[in-house]
């Protein structure tokens, strides 16, 4: 043997391969077929295998609607799809607040003084 060749020792570290990096696979999604509509309201129940979601319009933003509010959409999801849904949601909002400023979900610290309408008065 020669003495320019190495010999390899159980104590010496070897490199681990390189992996190759993964590559992110879009989901196709045809959505030909959906149907789109506008909600201000929203409602979660649910039991103990499911999230029940209710969609609506809520005409009477302000105060205590005195009407009911009319279920557009209903959506029944379990809670896995619920974990993911509320990720990819709370990562848009995220995403939308660093771009435009904090969404504030509170109307009544929204409205800014004197741009209230007057009540009209009676005669």
């Amino acid at each position: 043997m020669s003495k320019n060749k190495k010999e390899d020792t159980p104590n010496e570290p070897t490199a681990a391969p390189e992996q190759p990096p993964r590559a992110v696979q879009q989901v196709q999604v045809d959505d030909g077929n959906a149907i789109s509509s506008y909600s201000n309201f929203c409602r979660v129940t649910g039991s103990p295998e499911e999230l029940i979601i209710d969609f609506g319009l809520n005409t009477q933003p302000m105060g205590v609607p005195t009407e009911p509010i009319v279920i557009k959409q209903r959506i029944i999801v379990n809670f896995f799809t619920a974990k993911r849904l509320l990720a990819a949601l709370h990562m848009s909002v995220q995403r939308h607040e660093a771009a435009f400023g904090v969404l504030e979900t509170d109307i009544q610290k929204r409205l800014q003084p004197g741009l209230r309408a007057a009540a009209p008065s009676a005669p």
